[in-house]
């Protein structure tokens, strides 16, 4: 599949439940679609994980397509936070069944999901808020207040070691998108118009090295989140995708991370909201 093309052939815009669910499902795609990126599965290899590979995120992306398309119609429809947890119970189950176990995209499920009922939402109304802050205002104390999750990694180690996790950075609009991946991404564009893997490289590393990511600290602690932040600010001040080599550094990079079993698997699905986000708050 082409996915530039297809991309390219979206509209910049759109009000459809239908095309929203395209969009993050396409979304998720192209962040299977980028490499290196730092412990991560991509179409080279498969970073970190010993139980995923490309064509299984690939399928768990297009098995979710439907159930965005169901957040985005009950966002245009006024929905509650109610309805929403019951979409994306029923999008978890799916996954699950197609990944016979595998935890793919939990994260994204939330994330993405919670931003394509914002798209829907923000398009019956006719507005043009950012789809973070309709997420805040419309949801943001029921997302607090909602029932916290016992089994994800990221749950675990957001109670063990305080960080915020993703249930707040969804509450409080995702900063994490708006003020860092979006910034970089738009500036890596800027810079780089004709390589948007490239793009997507740069922005990872901008997550990496910003985020408290849930996901380094189950697998590596306070220890792994420092050496994978230090690794990707490094990068980054060496001029990222700019300098002269970028792409064996940002190789070695991740065959660090992979030696040391490292995986920020919140920074790839807020790099996938990026460029959702990128897409439609334009």
């Amino acid at each position: 599949m082409n996915l530039a093309l297809n991309w390219q052939a979206l509209p910049e815009h759109p009000l459809h439940a239908e095309q929203v669910g395209q969009l993050a499902s396409m979304c998720l795609r192209l962040e299977v679609e980028t490499y290196p990126k730092p412990g991560l599965v991509s179409h080279v290899d498969n970073g970190a994980h010993h139980d995923m590979h490309a064509e299984l995120l690939r399928r768990s992306a297009n098995t979710l397509r439907p159930f965005f398309r169901n957040l985005a119609a009950a966002g245009a429809e006024g929905a509650g936070m109610g309805r929403l947890r019951a979409i994306g119970v029923a999008a978890e189950r799916a996954m699950l069944d197609v990944t016979s176990g595998v935890n793919t995209h939990r994260g994204a499920i939330f994330g993405l999901g919670l931003l394509c009922a914002a798209a829907g939402y923000r398009g019956a109304l006719g507005i043009r808020k950012p789809l973070g802050e309709l997420v805040s205002q419309r949801w943001g104390e029921d997302i607090l207040a909602g029932p916290v999750s016992l089994r994800s990694h990221g749950a675990v180690a957001s109670r063990r070691y305080g960080a915020g996790g993703a249930r707040a950075e969804a509450a409080h609009g995702f900063p994490s998108v708006y003020d860092v991946a979006l910034p970089a991404l738009r500036a890596a564009r800027a810079r780089t118009p004709h390589d948007e893997e490239a793009v997507r490289i740069q922005t990872c590393m901008a997550l990496i090295a910003d985020v408290n990511d849930t996901n380094l600290l189950h697998r590596g602690g306070p220890t792994g989140l420092h050496f994978a932040q230090a690794s990707a600010s490094a990068f980054l001040a060496a001029g990222g995708i700019e300098s002269p080599g970028w792409r064996e550094r940002a190789t070695g990079i991740h065959r660090a991370f992979v030696e040391r079993n490292l995986s920020p698997g919140g920074s790839a699905d807020l790099l996938a909201m990026a460029l959702f986000v990128d897409r439609l708050d334009c």
